[in-house]
């Protein structure tokens, strides 16, 4: 998938993963009850800054803190905007 944006310095564009719709044993969340998922994938990174190059990379699957980020809408689709610092683990 490729958009266009270029996120600046040490800023990732994460697409957040659906949020779930059952829990393990079947049961079906309500919609007001689902909760804001911590997993996506990274769309687009920035360069990094001066001596710290960024470790994630376009498609790598991440884990990111509740809530880290800022939300954009962008031709439909939901994103993240984060700085790496908020992204927790590399899957």
């Amino acid at each position: 998938m490729s958009v266009n944006i270029k996120p600046l310095a040490d800023r990732v564009l994460v697409e957040p993963a659906p949020a779930e719709t059952k829990t393990a044993s079947g049961i079906i969340i309500p919609d007001n009850a689902k909760e804001k998922p911590q997993k996506g994938t990274v769309v687009a990174v920035g360069n990094g800054k001066k001596d710290e190059p960024l470790t994630v990379k376009v498609g790598d699957t991440v884990l990111y803190s509740k809530y880290g980020g800022t939300d954009l809408k962008l031709e439909g689709t939901d994103y993240l905007m984060m700085r790496e610092s908020d992204i927790l683990a590399i899957i």
